[in-house]
């Protein structure tokens, strides 16, 4: 029985401090090295992105000799690094140029994210795959033209009600972490996309 009891301290205690450590790294994480814990988010969710669309399309696709192409995920990734660093400074700026939580501010929010920023961060997105895949400018804005509405159109649906919550209930610190979460179904789409030769 006092052993058992013994090591029933032993696991609280253990837990205690795991909680206690995650707390503190989480504050380090998200505070001190913002950033950085941004940018690595956004690139590890834009690789598991297109890690899920790969293999769906290897299980559903007509070759059967298909694979994993590491190259493209490394490529997905690097967009997902791009866009960190670009979405970590924009929600900065966003909340220092419209500060607050209004109904009316978090509106303007939206619509400055939907009509401004996101047009320019897929032109961004093809913009990054196009220089990692050495595609000319020509053809990186053909590529735009033919593809980028699709990704635009899917933003209207996923994003407002996503920026709402957004930009009305967390802090500036946590949306890069928000955005990601929600963006890795979007990551899988965008993927797709991208990757359609249709």
């Amino acid at each position: 029985m006092i052993a058992k009891s013994f090591a029933l301290s032993l696991v609280r205690l253990k837990w205690s401090a795991i909680i206690k450590t995650s707390k503190v790294a989480g504050k380090t994480l998200f505070s001190k090295y913002l950033l950085i814990t941004n940018v690595t988010i956004s690139t590890s969710l834009s690789g598991i992105g297109d890690t899920l669309q790969q293999q769906y399309e290897i299980l559903t696709g007509d070759n059967p000799n298909q694979t994993w192409n590491k190259k493209r995920t490394v490529d997905m990734s690097a967009t997902g690094t791009v866009v960190g660093v670009i979405c970590h400074f924009w929600y900065n700026w966003l909340d220092k140029r419209l500060p607050g939580k209004t109904f009316k501010i978090v509106l303007k929010k939206l619509l400055v994210d939907q009509v401004i920023f996101s047009p320019f961060l897929i032109a961004v997105f093809f913009g990054t795959v196009g220089v990692l895949e050495q595609m000319s400018t020509a053809e990186v804005l053909e590529e735009i033209k033919a593809k980028a509405w699709r990704l635009y159109a899917a933003e209207w649906v996923v994003w407002p009600p996503a920026q709402l919550i957004n930009f009305y209930l967390l802090p500036t610190r946590f949306r890069v972490l928000y955005d990601n979460t929600i963006s890795l179904g979007y990551d899988v789409y965008t993927s797709y996309v991208k990757h359609d030769k249709t």
